[in-house]
């Protein structure tokens, strides 16, 4: 059994290794295997490039989490290890000791370098980061393809430099190298350069995919065969967004504008494209019609979600029963509903609550923004005692807490927060609600 090296002996040698490249290199079959975390570190950030390349090139873990160490706009970091890479890829007989199958761009792995910067090797198993046997002999391997973990944002009319370097130097390494990216993000990049990112992923390793903008149908016909391809999507998001272009400045698109895809996503999109179940959904923010929730409730992609939220969507202008209808086909799994600022009225929550009490396994909703009297709130508790998983609850302050002007009168708030308590203490369940201002302005309790 290998006795691990003291802490201070491991700084003095890593201090005295990053001063000599040459010396370092050399000694890198032989290096203790928690040396190379903080040794990397240090030559990273001293520039060191001769031994930063020489350390990417004999990793010994499957991961190596650079997106924790580099600011990614910036190209000169990331451009010596994928220098790095290539001299990897191009070897006929590697080192054992290299475990390197993931090379991992985004913001994550802190936690990596800073418990290996005090030489613990506690928690890295699961990660994939567990230190491996040292073994100096060289062997031929056969080699699956290297996987790079990005996150996509594609929220500028034009690719930065990070990504248009990054896309470029995977052009020629397609047969080595898979581009993984497990959400995907979408503002304002024209379909043209979202079809050129997006042919150089893996699709079928996209899990969540958000789109904040606006396509029109021909839009939406482009870009569906590549959404068809995401085999694993489970979280879809679609919503209206504010968004900001470097030459025009910031964009508002006003919510009755007809031309919005958001319809034709929901009747052309998610039956015909998504394989798989949806998990989780969001459309949010945007103007739905009485047909769109008709079809939403017929796509058998939604029957196992957990999570929805129609946050924003408007229900002022169809028959409470398309929500009715909805509910019930995800009664059975849902766990997280939210109905924010959606316009209900006492009458047409009052018409949803035999379904919501349905639903078992709810553990958050949401239905702030809307206005509310006591009477409904009391019958709302009363309906949805019965949900034991429920422990998220959110809603707005009784419409009887403001005054003729709008304004919230804290002193009626306190009365009726106390009678609340009182309802759920008849009801047999106590339990905490959080109470909001319809102005979102701030929390009471």
């Amino acid at each position: 059994m290998s006795v691990p090296t003291p802490p201070r002996l491991l700084d003095l040698a890593g201090m005295h290794l990053i001063k000599e490249d040459a010396l370092v290199c050399s000694a890198l079959e032989f290096l203790p295997t928690e040396l190379f975390p903080p040794l990397f570190m240090d030559a990273f950030r001293g520039r060191h490039i001769k031994t930063l390349k020489a350390m990417v090139q004999a990793w010994p873990f499957v991961c190596l989490p650079l997106g924790g160490l580099i600011d990614l706009p910036h190209v000169g970091p990331l451009q010596a290890v994928l220098e790095a890479l290539d001299v990897l890829l191009a070897q006929k007989v590697r080192s054992r000791r290299c475990k390197l199958r993931v090379l991992d761009l985004r913001n994550t792995g802190q936690s990596f370098w800073s418990m290996w910067s005090g030489a613990s090797t506690h928690g890295f198993s699961r990660l994939g980061m567990a230190p491996v046997a040292e073994q100096s002999s060289k062997t031929h391997q056969p080699l699956a393809p290297l996987k790079i973990y990005i996150e996509l944002c594609l929220k500028k009319m034009t690719l930065d430099n990070f990504l248009t370097y990054l896309l470029r130097w995977m052009e020629q390494r397609k047969a080595s190298i898979h581009l993984c990216c497990k959400k995907l993000t979408i503002f304002a990049m024209p379909v043209e350069n979202i079809t050129k990112v997006l042919n150089m992923v893996q699709l079928d390793c996209i899990q969540e995919v958000q789109v904040n903008w606006i396509w029109h149908l021909s839009t939406l016909a482009k870009f569906a065969p590549l959404l068809g391809q995401m085999s694993n999507v489970q979280r879809l998001l679609l919503s209206r967004s504010h968004v900001s272009d470097p030459v025009f400045g910031p964009i508002t698109f006003p919510k009755q504008l007809p031309l919005l895809g958001f319809s034709d996503f929901i009747t052309f999109f998610l039956p015909r494209c998504l394989m798989t179940p949806l998990d989780h959904l969001a459309i949010t923010n945007c103007r739905l019609t009485e047909s769109d929730l008709t079809h939403l409730s017929q796509c058998p992609n939604i029957h196992q979600l957990k999570g929805l939220d129609l946050s924003g969507v408007t229900m002022t202008d169809f028959s409470p029963k398309i929500l009715c209808i909805l509910l019930e086909q995800v009664a059975a799994t849902l766990q997280e509903l939210n109905l924010e600022q959606c316009g209900i009225t006492e009458s047409r929550l009052e018409s949803i609550l035999p379904v919501l009490s349905c639903c078992s396994q709810l553990r958050t909703f949401s239905l702030c923004g809307n206005v509310l009297s006591m009477a409904i709130m009391e019958k709302l508790l009363s309906h949805t005692t019965g949900l034991f998983y429920l422990s998220d609850e959110f809603y707005p302050a009784p419409q009887e807490s403001y005054s003729p002007h709008g304004a919230l009168h804290l002193g009626r708030l306190a009365k009726l927060r106390d009678k609340l308590i009182e309802i759920m203490r008849d009801l047999g369940r106590p339990r905490a609600i959080w109470l909001m201002k319809i102005s979102r302005q701030g929390t009471l309790c």
